[in-house]
């Protein structure tokens, strides 16, 4: 493949460590509420909350913050203590300032596909401020032509954002960790994508299996063979 591409690199959890903050900071979450609730229905609650307020709220830190603070309430009958709800807000603001390490060989393929002379994309989406501040403190800002920040990753906003850049079917490459948001909606467009896949998943980002079928797209083990992909 000889063409300039528009290669968009996905953020969270594929450029660098996301979910398991998030993980750690939910464990912390069902402690506080040991108390009250076993940990399981707690979980279970906290997954409902957070899927009711996405449509207010959109994805991110704040979002959780504000839906662990909800469910806190819920699941205690208003009983939860100031300090108690004082110590989800520490833990949400911990969310928006952790360090931001690269994942290994980001760098690396950052630096060779933009080498080669494409076009390179951070197309992520969540919390416009929280989205900029990580990748502010990442320090790969430089490797990318153009971020594109969108409250969902859909086939429209797909449409949109290649429309806005002049991409086709042909130049477009996508590469993320998400089954749910980097590969079935780019997949379903006819476009290509290329599955990262990460350790640590969110049960939101899960895909049943029939939902996979017919769909075509490329995985890697790891994200340095991507670049086997792009020629």
């Amino acid at each position: 493949m000889s063409a300039t591409l528009l290669v968009a690199f996905d953020a969270d959890d594929t450029l660098w460590p996301n979910q398991p903050h998030f993980d750690h900071v939910e464990a912390q979450f069902l402690r506080i509420l040991a108390p009250y609730r076993e940990a399981e229905a707690t979980g279970a609650q906290l997954y409902a909350v957070q899927r009711r307020n996405m449509e207010l709220f959109g994805y991110g830190a704040k979002s959780f913050m504000l839906s662990m603070i909800e469910t806190a309430i819920q699941l205690t009958d208003g009983a939860v203590t100031g300090r108690e709800i004082q110590e989800l807000i520490d833990l949400g603001k911990s969310l928006l300032r952790f360090p931001i390490e690269p994942l290994p060989d980001v760098v690396a393929v950052l630096t060779a596909v933009k080498a080669r002379g494409h076009r390179l994309m951070v197309l992520t989406k969540g919390d416009l401020f929280d989205q900029e501040s990580k990748l502010a403190r990442s320090g790969l800002g430089d490797f990318f032509d153009y971020v594109e920040i969108v409250s969902e990753k859909n086939e429209a906003a797909y449409q949109r954002i290649l429309r806005r850049h002049g991409a086709t079917p042909a130049t477009f490459v996508m590469i993320g960790n998400s089954l749910k948001s980097d590969v079935l909606p780019v997949a379903r467009l006819g476009l290509r994508a290329i599955h990262v896949p990460y350790h640590a998943n969110w049960i939101h980002e899960h895909v049943p299996a029939d939902e996979l079928a017919g769909i075509s797209f490329q995985q890697v083990g790891a994200l340095r063979e991507v670049l086997d992909h792009l020629e």
